[in-house]
């Protein structure tokens, strides 16, 4: 139990560096910039879809409605009859509108994408004809999809089982947990789909379930903050909404790329856990593996570093990466994956240590054993080593610095 908590412990904190590490608050604060734009684009190419179908003429209306209600504080209500003129005036534009609000959408979908892929260490974002299906399924698919969720949750509701004054309060109670239910599903899909890396559906299911919850919870507490703080409304006046909706932007975009770094995190088996070997001697076990997969012309990745008994942190295995990429000893292919691309047998470890970022380690911090076929000589060359630096320099500082007796 003991060691569970301890890893639970720095689980949470790795998540937190890697979180700050990513520069989550300024992304968040760059994807609200652009939602700020993309907001009317999205929820009138939402009406324009669901238009197209029959069975959904009307829902938009009531689509939004049950967002305000329940996905945005209480301070809202005034700033969804703003949205609700604007999306108005935009239903009358032309073709050409139509476009330019559709490439709107499309950029705030590929900043999303490109600040996951940041996250899950992905350097080919999407191109072409997959980028392109991809947002368009999410511009057409997806308001079809809160249709049909929104007409089945609306038939469920007016069953005589639930409508009824004595109904059963499980019936109730289930449809209480509704949005919840739609914000879990609405962040899954977000975080299996979106990066351009396969993201196991199990971790995208739980960091949607992690999403929902905290962005509950935030709104509970947002809409409690304006109930019993309006200094704001003595500020800023009728104009109080626009800071309010964009504080809260902020905050659910905080909520969703923290849970993008959870579900990311999730598929780093015990990789966020602090490794206690001084980094040179990571380094040397690094390129151990390179140069032995070079032998049979196979790139590395982190996986096989983890196979190879190297389960490294991501931020100590990108650390390494960039030091190797800079020495030109390695460099990227075109699957993704890492090789060796200087010949080693003309590149000497004194150089090496010499040009590394990280000290020489002392005894001390060594490991009693290491399964590495380099480290018995390692550890005798730096005994050595110390043996020597201790009589070269084991004499006093003030033997060193007092002045030089003349000779007679």
């Amino acid at each position: 139990m003991r060691q569970r908590f301890v890893d639970t412990l720095d689980f949470w904190r790795y998540l937190l560096e890697r979180f700050l590490a990513d520069r989550g608050p300024q992304s968040a604060a760059a994807l609200t910039y652009t939602t700020l734009f993309a907001v009317v684009p999205m929820m009138t190419l939402t009406f324009v879809v669901l238009s197209v179908v029959p069975e959904f003429q009307g829902m938009g209306e009531q689509i939004q409605g049950f967002i305000f209600r329940n996905f945005v504080p209480s301070s809202g209500a005034m700033l969804q009859d703003y949205l609700k003129t604007f999306i108005e005036q935009a239903r009358h534009l032309t073709w050409v509108g139509v476009g330019l609000l559709m490439v709107t959408a499309f950029l705030m979908l590929m900043t999303i994408e490109h600040t996951f892929n940041a996250i899950w260490r992905v350097r080919q974002p999407r191109r072409g004809l997959s980028s392109f299906l991809l947002h368009w399924a999410i511009l057409s698919l997806g308001p079809l999809l809160l249709g049909t969720g929104f007409a089945l949750s609306t038939y469920i509701s007016s069953l005589a089982l639930i409508s009824d004054p004595y109904a059963l309060a499980g019936a109730r109670l289930l449809l209480n947990f509704m949005p919840l239910a739609f914000s879990a599903a609405a962040f899954t899909l977000l975080y299996a789909a979106v990066p351009n890396t396969a993201v196991p559906l199990r971790h995208a299911l739980q960091g949607g379930l992690f999403a929902a919850v905290l962005f509950e919870a935030a709104k509970m507490l947002f809409g409690l903050y304006v109930s019993l703080f309006p200094t704001y409304q003595l500020i800023y006046g009728a104009f109080a909404t626009v800071p309010l909706f964009l504080l809260w932007i902020y905050l659910s975009w905080m909520i969703v790329l923290l849970g993008a770094e959870l579900v990311c995190n999730l598929s780093a088996v015990r990789r966020w856990r602090r490794n206690p070997l001084p980094h040179l001697l990571v380094l040397l076990g690094v390129l151990r593996v390179f140069h032995q997969r070079q032998q049979s012309g196979q790139a590395v990745g982190q996986a096989d570093m983890q196979r190879a008994g190297w389960s490294l942190p991501d931020a100590l295995w990108d650390e390494i990466l960039d030091f190797l990429e800079h020495e030109q000893l390695v460099c990227r292919t075109s699957d993704g994956g890492w090789v060796l691309c200087r010949d080693l047998n003309r590149y000497s470890l004194e150089l090496l240590l010499s040009r590394s970022p990280w000290p020489l380690p002392h005894l001390d911090q060594l490991p009693e054993r290491l399964d590495e076929p380099w480290f018995p000589a390692l550890r005798s060359a730096l005994e050595r080593l110390q043996r020597e630096r201790a009589a070269l320099f084991g004499e006093s500082l003030a033997h060193w610095l007092q002045p030089p007796v003349p000779a007679p």
